[in-house]
């Protein structure tokens, strides 16, 4: 983080940021429940959606769940980096997460190959692997079958990887379609995130302020106004605070308030709320 930064404003990190730490993300009521039943279906396999507009919170939930799981004695949690890569690639990239040389060339002995693997795993140390998969709407359709294919056993009783998607409206059509019934049959879990309410956002808000350790950072009337032009969306609204926050650090400002609103955003004082007005 900015020196500068930490010592203007006695912040542990800029809570603005898209790099704040897992532990400071806001846990709301819906993505708790999302992720305990991930953890007590995790031994199980199977697959789990993730679903929402851009900003809604789904990229911040997987983080969520992989430091959840990732605590979880057994599990092996990875993500998948690129979800529109090609078959072959595809291959490569799930060998390497999991240690076990695939073959690009040869699809059935590289599924064979990570099978045994996993089924050793299971077997022996209780191993419970985990895939995660941001962006899942910019996966091709041959990818979605190898990754179901891969990952059920014995005449399809049996689910020995767990796989976690998440992705917005285009996923969620094309789960409706006839080439990825067979995907969508098999989600046990679901979450639909929605577009936040001002009270969601202030909410997060002061959440992120409090562990970043500066409630005072912002006035409250600037709090208000950025949870109401933030159009219920939690990356909006960070990235219009962030830009307040260099703004203030570029100036020097003690703490932001509404004429720094103003300046950034060249707004109309009657956009901000108060408590006081003029006569």
């Amino acid at each position: 983080m900015n020196k500068k930064l930490s010592a203007l404003y006695s912040l542990k990190f800029n809570p603005f940021s898209a790099e704040i730490p897992t532990s400071a993300l806001l846990r709301s009521a819906p993505i708790e429940e999302f992720c305990w039943r991930i953890e007590n279906q995790v031994g199980e396999g199977g697959f789990a959606l993730v679903s929402g507009e851009p900003g809604t919170g789904k990229s911040a939930c997987l983080r969520i769940l992989a430091e959840r799981l990732g605590a979880l004695r057994d599990a092996t949690v990875r993500a998948l980096c690129r979800p529109q890569a090609s078959v072959a690639d595809f291959y490569r990239e799930l060998g390497e997460n999991f240690s076990v040389p695939l073959s690009p060339h040869n699809r059935w002995h590289g599924a064979k190959a990570l099978r045994e693997r996993w089924q050793a795993h299971i077997e022996a140390s209780l191993d419970r692997p985990v895939l995660l998969v941001d962006e899942a709407q910019e996966m091709t359709t041959p990818v979605f079958c190898e990754l179901r294919l891969l990952s059920s056993t014995e005449l399809d009783s049996r689910s020995i990887l767990s796989i976690i998607l998440a992705g917005d409206s285009r996923l969620t059509h094309r789960l409706d379609g006839a080439d990825l019934l067979p995907i969508a049959s098999r989600i046990r879990t679901r979450l639909r995130l929605e577009a936040a309410s001002a009270e969601q956002l202030r909410q997060c808000l002061l959440h992120v302020l409090k562990a970043a350790g500066n409630c005072q950072l912002m006035t409250a009337a600037v709090q208000t106004a950025l949870c109401e032009h933030a159009a219920g969306n939690y990356r909006l609204l960070m990235n219009m605070a962030n830009d307040l926050l260099s703004l203030a650090l570029r100036r020097e400002e003690d703490h932001i308030d509404e004429k720094l609103f103003f300046d950034a955003f060249n707004l109309q004082a009657s956009s901000i709320p108060s408590k006081r007005r003029n006569p």
